[in-house]
């Protein structure tokens, strides 16, 4: 029994001692190299895969947004023993921008140290092969491929579009941290924001092994990020750059939609700017420079400039009187080139020094007629014209599908007592009545719920909230999510004539004889229904004239001017602000016709 043992015990040992030397040939023979590399300090580290971003098309397919592949250089942090000193070497080199040192170790602080971190974006083929040289002496920086967001067509819809931008803290506060490991830059205005959550994709890992200077030896294993979504927008490019270029050397905003569906067609700031800038890394001086450029090229006049509408809200003002009793359409008053108030001498001028003389509502809407409608303004009160304007969105934002939009001003008595304080002495004027009737005083607008209204009109009262998505495309499947028209509460009047009242009328503006925007209807191939407005910068006292000529380029009147057409079956309807362009039948309705018959002319063809 005791041999036995014994034999089984040795059996036992000699098993064990050829498994822990076959061990040690593993070790040192046949993975020698291997674990050779990991004895010098080698790890595994798990690295973040940012998705490829969704790409943003026209409503006909042409790209406005795209990833292109570039250079940048970046650091991982837990890899460099000194980072200061070794920030202050690359800017020695010009390979770092001293200007984005305070971003770059923000950055550095507030993640992760294994993160990377990017230090320059869109490295030139002599910034790499700068870096080439002196790559051993920066361990822990490295220059990787990356795609980096372009905008093939520049400044064209930048304020719709928006940019990509580095990720900042207030950024990650919004976001899922999570899901931005890897990821430098995020929307920041624009559909390139508000569809940040379809555009961005998920992300994903790898394990790598790298040695002690932070140097990527082998990819171990490998989890694929998903790409973001591609949006297509309601955008017609064409028209787009029609209507740029037709404002182009003036400040303004152009907003065209669709009546039937609320697409918005076209949105024009102007001046612009390129995004390429900001997706890039934009420097100091390029920043400053659109920060303090006195003609504010980085604020989207069509979503935030608000403006006095001026004579462009009379349409609807008279439209108001029809459908409250308050005026017929063949109701005739006298204009002397003033009005003024029962009792009062204080005298509102018309555009007219001479008046119009006998006016109906035609020739109020096609002459625009300010004593008409300084009339009808007093007779409605401000109660009914503060609730009929809200009904077409004005005082409101439309709700649009990307960030920023300005309500504007409606004005009610009880605005005016919250907006000076809620003191109760805050009474509203009759004065106050008889300027708003003309889109003066306190009302003011965007171009975008000047556009929207005007597509209210041309709908006869069917409402529609502007959009500039239209579709998802997920692009592993090809499954295609449409945008379907959201319809808002119509705008009902007691006899639908009336409606086809206030068209005829906005129609004759520009094909009467006497209307204010005649000029531009001059060889149409399809009839246009507009309404030209002027609206004042600065108070003109009683006793003074305006003169153009003497008046500061930056105090004159803003131009303005709304249409839809082919008046009978509207397919566009348009609103254009020309800041300090005079008159509107001079500025902006010439504008108007460019944009009318790029859209409409373009398809007859």
């Amino acid at each position: 029994m005791f041999l036995a043992r014994a034999s089984v015990a040795a059996v036992i040992m000699v098993l064990l001692t050829l498994l822990v030397v076959g061990r040690l040939i593993d070790l040192q023979v046949i993975n020698y190299e291997h674990f050779s590399d990991l004895s010098r300090g080698n790890r595994v580290r798990i690295e973040a895969l940012p998705p490829i971003r969704g790409l943003i098309y026209d409503r006909s397919g042409n790209l406005l947004a795209e990833n292109l592949p570039s250079y940048q250089l970046e650091m991982v942090p837990e890899g460099v023993s000194d980072v200061d000193g070794t920030l202050d070497r690359l800017v020695e080199l010009g390979l770092v921008d001293a200007d984005d040192l305070p971003r770059i170790k923000s950055d550095i602080r507030r993640q992760p140290r294994f993160r990377p971190t990017a230090l320059s974006y869109r490295l030139s083929d002599d910034k790499v092969a700068r870096f080439a040289v002196v790559r051993q002496h920066f361990p822990g920086v490295d220059v990787q491929a990356r795609l980096i967001r372009n905008y093939p067509y520049a400044d064209a819809a930048v304020h719709a579009l928006g940019y990509v931008g580095s990720v900042s803290q207030a950024d990650l506060e919004r976001l899922d941290a999570a899901d931005y490991l890897g990821t430098t830059h995020t929307g920041k205005i624009g559909v390139e924001r508000s569809q940040e959550n379809a555009l961005h994709g998920s992300v994903g890992y790898r394990q790598v092994l790298v040695n002690a200077e932070g140097r990527i030896l082998q990819e171990l294993e490998r989890t694929q990020p998903l790409p973001g979504q591609d949006i297509t927008l309601t955008l017609d490019l064409e028209l787009q750059l029609a209507a740029e270029a037709a404002m182009a050397g003036r400040r303004g905003a152009i907003v065209a939609i669709d009546p039937s569906n609320g697409h918005v067609l076209a949105l024009v700031s102007q001046p612009g700017y390129d995004p390429n800038l900001f997706s890039a890394g934009i420097s100091s001086d390029d920043y400053r420079a659109l920060r303090d450029d006195r003609d504010t090229p980085l604020f989207n006049r069509a979503l935030r400039g608000v403006y006095p509408p001026g004579s462009t809200i009379k349409p609807i003002v008279g439209l108001a009187g029809l459908d409250l009793g308050a005026i017929t359409p063949w109701q005739r008053i006298f204009c002397i080139g003033h009005y003024s108030l029962p009792g009062s001498s204080h005298r509102y001028r018309d555009w007219k020094k001479e008046g119009h003389g006998s006016v109906a509502l035609e020739d109020a809407i096609t002459q625009s007629c300010d004593v008409y409608f300084y009339d009808l303004a007093v007779k409605l009160g401000i109660d009914n014209l503060q609730q009929f304007l809200g009904r077409f969105g004005l005082g409101a934002v439309t709700g649009i599908d990307i960030p920023s939009e300005k309500p504007g001003t409606l004005p009610s008595r009880e605005w005016k007592r919250s907006r000076f304080s809620r003191r109760e002495d805050q009474v509203w004027y009759p004065g106050e009545t008889v300027i708003t009737g003309i889109g003066q005083g306190y009302l003011e607008t965007t171009p975008l719920q000047l556009a929207n209204m005007t597509a209210t009109i041309a709908a006869r009262g069917t409402r529609f909230r502007p959009m500039l998505v239209a579709a998802r495309t997920d692009p592993a499947t090809g499954q295609v999510e449409v945008v379907e028209p959201e319809p808002l509460p119509p705008v009902t009047v007691s006899d639908p004539s009336y409606w086809d009242r206030i068209v005829e009328d906005m129609t004759a503006v520009v094909h009467g004889e006497r209307g204010t925007a005649r000029r531009i209807g001059l060889g149409t191939p399809y009839r246009i229904a507009g309404k030209t407005g002027t609206a004042q910068v600065f108070t003109i006292a009683q006793d003074e004239e305006y003169d153009e000529e003497e008046t500061d380029e930056r105090l004159r009147h803003h131009a303005l001017f709304i249409a839809f057409a082919p008046a009978e079956a509207p397919r566009i309807a348009v609103a254009v602000v020309v800041e300090n362009g005079g008159s509107g039948s001079g500025a902006a309705a010439p504008v108007a016709r460019i944009v009318l018959d790029n859209y409409l002319l373009r398809r007859t063809e």
